[in-house]
């Protein structure tokens, strides 16, 4: 399987590699998959420990409570998947890289991550954990915050412009040169009881 010198978000794929409707039976001889096209395939509570899953796009899986426990990701991408309780903080931190559009994450954990720049598009976040993470310069694009945890996270240069629901403690969360606009002035001033309007 060939694999992309230049890291940006995988959509191109050599035919062999494009696998319809597999599940967790079809990935299980396999230890390491390169530039790699996985549509609708059902690998929910499936076990992907210790695979590595490298320059690969996801889209229409659902991968709901799978295990990841060293589960390297390097520069892959999920787009309309399921991934809810996906316990991301379990993967392997060396070159972890991912990207996510209209993907269903409550629940998901990103725990201590390094993933400066990460991508979340039109994404469902409600209870996610972003405890201790690395976000800085994170796009989170008409994303859905209800419940999330930031706490000790760092969101330098974070995008939160169109998105909704969220609560982050500035003075725990790093946040210069984060971008919002005025309604989500509430998110951030909420422990301090402030009424913003008339």
């Amino acid at each position: 399987m060939k694999r992309r010198s230049v890291s940006c978000k995988p959509d191109k794929f050599p035919a062999e590699n494009v696998f319809e409707r597999w599940t967790s039976e079809h990935l299980r001889p396999h230890a390491e998959f390169e530039q790699c096209h996985f549509i609708g395939g059902d690998f929910a509570s499936a076990t992907l420990g210790n695979k590595r899953f490298v320059d690969c796009l996801f889209e229409r899986c659902n991968l709901s409570l799978a295990s990841l426990a060293g589960t390297g990701l390097q520069n892959v991408a999920f787009q309309d998947c399921k991934l809810s309780g996906l316990q991301f903080t379990a993967c392997r931190d060396m070159l972890f890289e991912v990207h996510f559009d209209r993907c269903q994450l409550s629940y998901a954990s990103f725990y201590g991550k390094r993933m400066p720049g990460t991508h979340f598009g039109h994404c469902n976040l409600t209870d996610a954990d972003f405890t201790g993470a690395d976000l800085a310069n994170a796009d989170f694009q008409e994303c859905t915050l209800n419940g999330a945890v930031f706490h000790q996270t760092q969101l330098s240069g974070a995008d939160f412009r169109t998105a909704t629901g969220f609560i982050i403690d500035p003075d725990i969360n790093p946040l210069k040169k984060a971008r919002f606009v005025l309604e989500g002035l509430p998110g951030l001033v909420n422990k301090y009881g402030v009424i913003i309007g008339q």
